[in-house]
């Protein structure tokens, strides 16, 4: 699940299980401000962004895992996170093949109707939904809508009738569903499910309802919607048009009412008052295994890869199938590896990737590479996926090594940074083994993912204690050709990193990064990586390497 923070101590409490007295605490300040920065916790984040997870037992007496993922205060960032989290959950990563099963996880958003509208993080991953390398098998879209966003009316904040019509361009089935009425409700959730079962794809339900409070529970709306707030103050909560419907159905009493209101009430006052007694504020110790405080405290992982796998692994990812007709310009430059490998050099960029992760596979590293162009790479460069020049047949040498043991994912993303980033990132939560690559067509187009980058790779370790392998390519340049295409931030992804939180590093050999790749994917304590990988670099005639220099050595630091 994702959502932001509208009704989440509802979800905790009744969806998750999360007991009323930890949340309580929170509000009666059980945890000291300096106290939180004093931990290895770092310094934590407000309430309505923690996540959790829970099991709920259905009528059948069958189990169902929830997990509600932690997210920041920008409304829909977490949708792409969630996403990749699904994604991630639902595959099998244990062979040399993938296997995905998106009958065994939904992803449910829960979106407000103002973010739905303007956040246009909500249509790049709607374009996701349908992509190979992204697919989920269909999420539930729950529009909680209040028919105001904060202070504005809805004539202002979109150019729709309805808040749910940016669904209608994916061709995505929309139920509109009155709120006051929880049977409709369910019965709109049961067409969600039977559509979803069916047809694997996203359902949107637009619940219309209203905000009976401010946007706070302590902002006053009738500042500025004074007529709407005159109507909500005469009309009747929910639970009482609902009540009166049981009541005048014979279903219950109203003595059986007010006594279940009377246990619940009680039941908060007795959680309020144990806490005020006790203060008891839980473990506050690190649960996550891969997350540790100390810098570089784990051991250093051996890269360097003899060179009998080296050269057993280059023939392979130079083998094609019979009759298989591989481009004759490329076929000059690929037949230049097994040269260069066998003479000692000189190796380039493009190789000596390819050979690091050829070598992970063996070792039983999963990987994922994903991005824009990276198939080919944007400089021409990677070619690791091969079509035939006369029947535009596909063929990936890397997917059929007869010594690797884990899976290689390698799609070309959409054009898009912000979800596509976000994605990867909840991929690699999900699934730490992996090594997750994002690759951007050129550097500079990151930007586009800054809220990703701000708010979860580099903060979800001191927020949430999360953090993930996930490594993201960019190719810089430095060409001096101006602002555009030349630069991706290296002094902003720097100025970024404090705590051991991320690693930053610009290689300036191919060996470089290929000790560096399976440092990454190798290493006991999951960090971020940001690479700046080369442009002019690739072909540089001095910027080579031999094959001592991959079947020796380590990563160098200066």
């Amino acid at each position: 699940m994702g959502m932001a923070h509208r009704g989440r101590l509802s979800v905790l409490t009744h969806v998750l299980g999360v007991p009323f007295d930890a949340l309580l605490g929170e509000f009666e300040g059980a945890h000291d401000v300096q106290d939180t920065l004093a931990t290895q916790r770092g310094t934590g984040d407000v309430k309505y962004h923690y996540g959790a997870s829970g099991t709920l037992q259905n009528s059948h007496g069958g189990k169902v895992d929830v997990v509600l993922m932690p997210n920041p205060s920008h409304l829909e960032a977490v949708n792409p996170v969630v996403e990749g989290h699904a994604r991630a959950s639902q595959t099998d990563r244990d062979g040399p093949r993938i296997q995905h099963h998106p009958e065994r996880i939904m992803p449910l958003l829960i979106h407000g109707d103002a973010a739905f509208a303007a956040q246009g993080v909500v249509a790049e991953t709607l374009n996701l939904a349908g992509l190979e390398g992204y697919n989920t098998g269909g999420t539930l879209h729950i529009i909680a809508n209040n028919q105001i966003g904060f202070t504005t009316d809805p004539k202002d904040a979109r150019s729709t009738d309805f808040a749910s019509d940016l669904a209608k361009g994916f061709d995505v089935p929309i139920a509109h569903v009155n709120a006051d009425d929880p049977e409709a409700c369910i019965a709109a959730v049961r067409l969600a499910m039977m559509y979803r079962r069916h047809f694997h794809n996203d359902f949107v339900i637009n619940l219309i309802g209203y905000r009976r409070h401010g946007h706070n529970e302590g902002d006053e709306p009738r500042y500025t919607q004074p007529l709407m707030y005159e109507r909500i103050d005469a009309h009747p909560p929910v639970a009482d048009v609902y009540a009166k419907t049981l009541i005048e159905a014979g279903v219950v009493t109203e003595d059986e009412v007010q006594r279940e209101r009377d246990s619940v009430n009680q039941q908060l006052t007795r959680s309020l008052d144990r806490f005020r007694t006790e203060r008891d504020v839980g473990d506050q110790s690190n649960s996550n295994p891969y997350v540790t405080s100390e810098w570089r405290a784990a051991a250093e992982p051996e890269t360097a890869v003899p060179v009998e796998l080296l050269d057993h692994l280059d023939e392979a990812l130079l083998r094609v199938p019979d009759g298989f007709t591989v481009n004759p310009k490329l076929q000059r430059t690929l037949g230049k590896r097994r040269t260069a490998l066998k003479e000692g050099g000189p190796i380039d960029w493009g190789h000596a990737e390819a050979l690091a992760f050829a070598s992970l596979l063996t070792e039983g590293v999963p990987l994922r590479l994903v991005g824009q162009d990276t198939e080919r790479g944007t400089f021409s460069h990677r070619h690791m996926v091969l079509s035939d020049a006369v029947t535009g047949d596909r063929h990936t040498p890397i997917k059929h090594l007869d010594k690797a043991t884990a899976s290689f994912e390698l799609h070309n993303s959409p054009l898009s940074e912000y979800a596509a980033v976000g994605f990867e990132y909840g991929y690699s939560v999900s699934a730490p083994e992996t090594m997750v690559m994002w690759e951007a067509q050129f550097g500079d187009f990151v930007n586009g993912a800054e809220i990703i980058i701000d708010q979860f790779i580099i903060a979800g370790l001191v927020k949430w204690d999360q953090t993930s392998r996930l490594v993201l390519l960019l190719p810089h340049g430095y060409e001096g050709q101006g602002p555009e295409h030349s630069s991706a931030r290296l002094e902003r992804f720097l100025a970024l990193g404090a705590e051991g939180n991320i690693r930053v590093a610009n290689c300036s050999t191919p060996a470089q990064y290929f000790h560096l790749l399976r440092y990454q994917a190798k290493h006991s304590m999951l960090r971020p990586l940001v690479v700046m990988t080369p442009k002019s670099l690739l072909r540089h005639p001095q910027a080579v390497s031999s094959t001592s220099d991959l079947a020796t050595g380590r990563f160098n630091f200066v």
